[in-house]
């Protein structure tokens, strides 16, 4: 399952990426837990409120990332 992102946050498991309200969680070529999904889908979190919600690609348009200016990954 791929997440969007409705909420700024630095993943701090990833060099401390920054993601924003729209981008699709986990980025292109990293792998996440389980367990680290949940935490960011939760509140159990450093933020203590869910920053990434889960939804079916299928059924919902990807979230683009056209026209917005971000570091090199």
């Amino acid at each position: 399952m791929i997440y969007r992102v409705e909420q700024q946050f630095y993943d701090l498991t990833d060099g401390f990426r920054e993601y924003l309200p729209g981008d699709i969680f986990p980025r292109e070529g990293l792998t996440v837990t389980a367990e680290r999904l949940a935490e960011l889908a939760t509140s159990a979190n450093r933020l203590g409120y869910p920053v990434i919600v889960g939804y079916d690609e299928l059924t919902e348009q990807k979230p683009s990332r056209k026209g917005r200016k971000r570091d090199a990954d």
